[in-house]
Order: C-alpha cells, then structure tokens, then sequence
C-alpha cells in the first residue's frame, strides 16, 4: 500500500515582510543575482531592490527558536508561482529538518541532494510526529521555507 501525504511549501508570510521593511536592522539592497528570495521562492535576478533581515522562524519558545538572515524583495511581490518545491532550487542540495508538534527538531531530519525533494518531503511527513519541515541552505544553514502537511 503506498500513501501519499499531501502538503504545501510555504513562504515568509505577507505581515512578515511589511514588518520587516518597517524594522531598524533591515538592509536595503540590490541583487547581485542568486540570492534566495523567502517572499517568492525563487532566486533573485540581478538589479532587483532586495530587503535583508533577520527572521524568526514561527516555533514555539524553547532552545530550538532561531533566528536567522533572509533575503525577499523590497517591496511586495505576488509569492510564489505555485506552492510546490521552489524551482529554482530544484538540484539544490538543502537540509529538511523535520520538526513535532512541540516545536523540538525530529529524527526524520535529513540532508538530500535535492534530485527528488518531494520524495524526501513525503518520506519525512510519513512518521506520524513529524508536524512541519524547514528547508535551510546546506552551506549557510539559512532557513528557506516551511513544509506544512
């Protein structure tokens, strides 16, 4: 019997981003080219206005919080295309750590090469105590995304 465990890739929330733009530690600039964009989920193009700040990812309080920098544009863009696997960053090697409901990190984490990601995804959410994923960059351990069931 095979299941099938259904989810959507989420990106940084719009009132995060409107927050963000208003804080004080945030850095106006332009992109190179490349830089991941958590607003849309793709990488950016060169020339484009970028915003980076620090983020807290949506955890309960504990020794797992974490805060961390991220790249969205600088003003409101329309998210992503779809909400599936960014794909951009499809071949991109990335870690998938997976996380219970009490916001502590889960066994199921792992790294994947980035080939099948929505296999890694499905695999992961099959362990009934795993309640969402956070995507991070393999080299910077910057958070990407959020998975949710």
């Amino acid at each position: 019997m095979t299941t099938i465990t259904a989810y959507r890739v989420r990106p940084l929330p719009a009132e995060v981003l409107a927050t963000a733009a208003r804080s004080a530690g945030a850095e106006h600039t332009t992109a190179g080219g490349g830089e991941p964009l958590r607003c849309c989920l793709r990488d950016a193009h060169p020339g484009e206005r970028l915003l980076l700040f620090a983020y807290e990812l949506p955890t309960p309080d504990g020794p797992y919080r974490e805060r961390g920098p991220v790249f969205a544009h600088a003003e409101p863009c329309d998210g992503p295309a779809d909400q599936g696997y960014p794909s951009d960053w499809r071949g991109r090697p990335q870690v998938l750590r997976a996380y219970d409901a009490g916001g502590r990190i889960h066994g199921a984490t792992r790294v994947h090469d980035g080939t099948d990601p929505e296999a890694e995804i499905a695999d992961i959410f099959t362990d009934p105590d795993v309640t969402e994923i956070h995507s991070r960059n393999v080299a910077y351990g910057c958070y990407m995304f959020r998975v949710t069931r």
